[in-house]
């Protein structure tokens, strides 16, 4: 009789319309928004790179050594397609490996090394780089100097291909899942360094936001808007880093990481740092992370940066006490 009165007085359909509803969560970040078409875009990240655009949108972000000990990075964007994101560079041999656990992915990105050329056609993604879109999609910024002035109309771009019928895949577990409350034991810590031979990141945890929030050698990581970049949970995976058969025109060979296999690394969020295991079975399968008990390590929702390196961090203790935990 309650529930037909509600009816009767509401016009609901159903007794369930007045309950309150829960926001969709993306399963890249465990942030609120959709688990849309995912975009994969190729941005420079050297001291002339910065500021970069729309990497506070970004669901996950990678860094990756590139030539010379330098980062690039590979940023993912499924819950929010932000109207520009920039500056685009070429691909690299990683990527490949890096976005095939994401499915079919609309791949923005510059160009390529000739001889990668034929590798990045052969690969399961949908290229939407420069060489096939062009300048109604990438335009360049006049208050850029090249090559660090493309940028990409990301917004105009996934609408196109849309409405052309792209086949891109929405977001998808790729391993991990989230949990507001931290549950794995760790130690706390106020900040961490993490190095490549030509590029130094590095992390100060800042309790106002609850994000991790970012440095580029020495100098503080903001975004065209101003905003200090930072992800809620930083992930650093250790890798094997090789020379690979390419390399770019200046005679620089271009390294491989390794990201498929298992290896250690540190999951940091809460201003704790777990140390974990990453298991990926094949360029197809998810990354998962465990701890030392082998429970599922998980990720506090929001923004979440994984730094590809073969050199171990250095992390500064907040107490010099026997290892915490927050779980009940």
């Amino acid at each position: 009789l309650v529930c037909a009165a509600l009816l009767l007085l509401t016009g609901c359909s159903a007794v369930s319309d007045l309950l309150p509803k829960s926001a969709e969560r993306n399963v890249l970040s465990g942030r609120e928004g959709t688990n849309g078409p995912v975009l994969a875009v190729k941005i420079d990240d050297t001291n002339a790179a910065h500021p970069q655009i729309g990497l506070e949108d970004a669901d996950v972000v990678y860094i990756e050594q590139v030539e010379g000990g330098l980062t690039r990075l590979a940023a993912i964007f499924s819950s929010v397609i932000p109207e520009r994101v920039g500056p685009v560079r070429s691909a690299r041999i990683s990527d490949i490996d890096i976005l095939s656990q994401y499915g079919r992915v609309a791949f923005a990105y510059s160009g390529a090394q000739k001889k990668l050329l034929p590798v990045i056609a052969g690969a399961n993604w949908s290229d939407v780089g420069a060489m096939r879109r062009g300048p109604v999609f990438y335009e360049t910024d006049p208050n850029r100097n090249q090559p660090f002035a493309m940028i990409l109309n990301a917004q105009t771009l996934m609408a196109n291909e849309v409405s052309k019928g792209t086949v891109i895949d929405s977001a998808k577990n790729v391993g991990w899942t989230f949990s507001k409350e931290l549950e794995n034991e760790g130690f706390e810590i106020s900040d961490v360094t993490v190095n490549w031979p030509a590029q130094t990141y590095s992390a100060v945890w800042d309790p106002t936001s609850m994000r991790w929030l970012l440095s580029v050698n020495s100098v503080p990581d903001l975004s065209d808007t101003g905003q200090n970049l930072g992800p809620t949970t930083l992930v650093i995976q250790m890798v094997s880093i090789t020379p690979s058969e390419y390399g770019d025109k200046f005679g620089g060979n271009t390294p491989f990481s390794q990201t498929v296999g298992s290896g250690k690394g540190y999951v940091l969020r809460d201003s704790t740092v777990i140390a974990a295991t990453w298991n990926r079975a094949d360029p197809l399968s998810p990354t998962t992370w465990t701890d030392a008990t082998g429970a599922e390590v998980k990720f506090a929702p929001g923004q979440v940066w994984v730094a590809l390196t073969d050199q171990e961090p250095d992390f500064t203790r907040k107490v010099a006490s026997a290892p915490t935990s927050t779980s009940k």
